[in-house]
């Protein structure tokens, strides 16, 4: 099945995204606030848009109407999490003496920018660039944040916004929805497509650790 080559080609990355500074830091506790307030700032207020567009036009592009209509319930979900993510923040910032949440939203740093500009081109190239494009955050977000659940120190700085941050026991399906389009796709789509979904995804999980890493750095970047 295509989604096992993915999930092997994602592993090594992941396994690195995992154990960064950022992640590490969010788990124990130890994370400066000022990262986290810019992983807030530029994942509700550029990236989880931009993968919802990406989304949209992904699903017009599906011959089948069933992958139209699990993209199109993404699109919702996405834009939903992104709302629920940026109250959640506001509610915790001044209890957990975070920076409070930024009006207007700060422009795309350069790591963002990039990975808005993947999303769109990707989903503009074809229904299987799209898939492989938007797989990645689907995977890392589903991992990292079990991860972190599981793995934080109970009672650390960041323990409520960990439990907040934290998807649902519901993403589950949806994670594996998506796992499963990329294996229709890696039995259906012709030679081609399926290399063009398998390049994309491993792009795309490049970007995932170059958004962490900008996180992380954030706090030392001239203003």
């Amino acid at each position: 099945m295509l989604q096992e080559e993915l999930k092997a080609l994602a592993e090594p990355v992941l396994e690195k995204v995992k154990a960064h500074p950022f992640w590490a830091g969010l788990r124990d506790g130890s994370l400066p606030g000022e990262a986290l307030a810019h992983f807030v700032e530029q994942d509700t207020g550029h990236l989880l848009p931009a993968y919802a567009r990406a989304l949209a036009r992904t699903a017009a592009a599906a011959e089948q109407d069933a992958h139209t209509a699990l993209l199109g319930r993404s699109i919702t979900g996405t834009l939903e999490a992104r709302d629920r993510l940026r109250g959640k923040y506001a509610e915790l910032a001044e209890g957990l003496g975070l920076p409070g949440p930024a009006d207007p939203v700060p422009e795309a740093g350069p790591a963002t920018h990039a990975h808005c500009a993947f999303f769109n081109a990707a989903s503009a190239a074809s229904f299987a660039a799209g898939v492989g494009a938007l797989l990645p955050m689907v995977w890392f977000n589903f991992q990292v944040s079990n991860d972190l659940l599981e793995r934080h120190t109970p009672g650390s700085r960041y323990a409520k916004w960990i439990e907040a941050y934290h998807p649902g026991e519901g993403y589950g399906y949806a994670v594996r929805a998506f796992m499963g389009l990329a294996d229709e796709i890696g039995e259906t789509a012709a030679p081609a497509e399926r290399a063009r979904l398998v390049g994309h995804f491993g792009s795309g999980i490049r970007h995932e650790w170059a958004f962490a890493e900008a996180a992380w750095s954030r706090p030392d970047w001239p203003v």
